[in-house]
């Protein structure tokens, strides 16, 4: 995969037959087998990685034996439903749609939000359109804060400086999504006796851009393993619709259009695969430079950055510490996804 010790931009090469058979084996050996659940449940939101979970997931399991349940709320982007039902359509799973709004009304996710949004900019009413963004990673090492971008129904956009804890608590509320997603996820794997699925690439999993107790909760994660690169890929050769391949990743959950990049990676994911499959590698920054056409000293600002990352993230990843008094015996840690999915009798 590479030469001389310099990185290749086919290091990620992949056969994507022999890839989705081993998937499709493990998903129908560990749902089948290992949980004795009778199926699968997939969040699908019309992005990529969903795409990708649901076509395997009908492949191992049986189209009849997937749900695609398709969670949209007031913020998703206005083709987001259309794309979720194509992907379902697609690959001849039966699908369900749970609009999210109204129990987020409820729970004050919206409210909350907005309140923390008013500390930075007191002007902002809910009819505005919002997204928070990070400054960029190369040719600087100026410290990166991020940023509210705000824009009034018929006016310009205006950034302004979010302080950390107007931060926190608009990152707080919008993890309301995630949550309430997963709960109804759970619902259906529960009425059904099916697993969840869960749709992390492998940038989302080591870098930590999940919610812990949202998407980052699942019985099952069958492309955790995979760079994104790879999962574009496996998409290709699975016959997801060009829709859904050629659709810029995006976070879907502010009422502004933003990418993944711009709110977290803070660069593309072609790039970071590479850095990351390098920083993987024990590579230097000089090896991998000209493979991904930036300088040393910027391949290792990415490096720090991964770095950092799995540093400030690494606690999402762990399971729940159970603590015993003097002399009791200490039992396994049991992780969250393991207590939700051994709740209930298999059928």
């Amino acid at each position: 995969m590479q030469a001389a010790g310099l990185l290749s931009r086919a290091a990620l090469e992949i056969d994507a037959e022999q890839v989705t058979a081993q998937i499709v084996h493990d998903l129908r050996e560990v749902v089948h087998g290992e949980l004795r659940r009778r199926g699968g449940v997939v969040a699908v939101s019309g992005g990529i990685d969903s795409a990708v979970v649901v076509a395997l997931c009908a492949r191992a399991l049986g189209p009849e034996a997937v749900l695609a349940v398709l969670m949209p709320e007031r913020d998703s982007a206005g083709d987001t439903l259309a794309l979720s039902r194509l992907v379902a359509d697609s690959v001849g799973v039966p699908s369900l749609v749970e609009e999210i709004s109204e129990p987020l009304e409820a729970i004050g996710c919206y409210r909350r939000r907005d309140e923390a949004i008013r500390a930075a900019l007191p002007e902002y009413t809910p009819e505005w359109g919002i997204k928070i963004v990070l400054p960029g990673l190369l040719g600087s090492d100026r410290l990166r804060l991020f940023s509210l971008v705000a824009r009034p129904p018929g006016g310009e956009e205006r950034t302004v400086r979010l302080p950390a804890a107007a931060y926190s608590a608009i990152v707080a509320a919008t993890n309301f999504k995630q949550r309430t997603r997963k709960m109804l996820e759970y619902f259906h794997a529960d009425r059904l006796g099916y697993a969840v699925v869960g749709t992390p690439n492998r940038l989302e999993h080591d870098q930590g851009f999940f919610v812990k107790g949202g998407d980052g909760l699942a019985d099952v994660k069958p492309i955790a393993h995979l760079y994104k690169t790879q999962v574009y890929r496996l998409a290709e050769h699975l016959g997801i619709p060009a829709e859904i391949r050629e659709r810029p990743p995006t976070t879907d959950t502010y009422s502004l259009p933003q990418s993944q990049s711009e709110f977290f990676f803070s660069i593309d994911h072609e790039t970071l695969d590479l850095c990351l499959y390098a920083r993987n590698e024990g590579l230097s920054p000089e090896a991998v430079a000209p493979a991904v056409g930036l300088s040393a000293e910027d391949v290792r600002r990415v490096f720090d950055d991964i770095d950092g990352k799995r540093r400030a993230t690494r606690y999402l990843h762990l399971p729940a510490r159970l603590l015993t008094g003097p002399g009791a015996a200490a039992p396994g840690a049991i992780g969250e996804a393991g207590a939700a999915s051994g709740a209930q009798p298999s059928p």
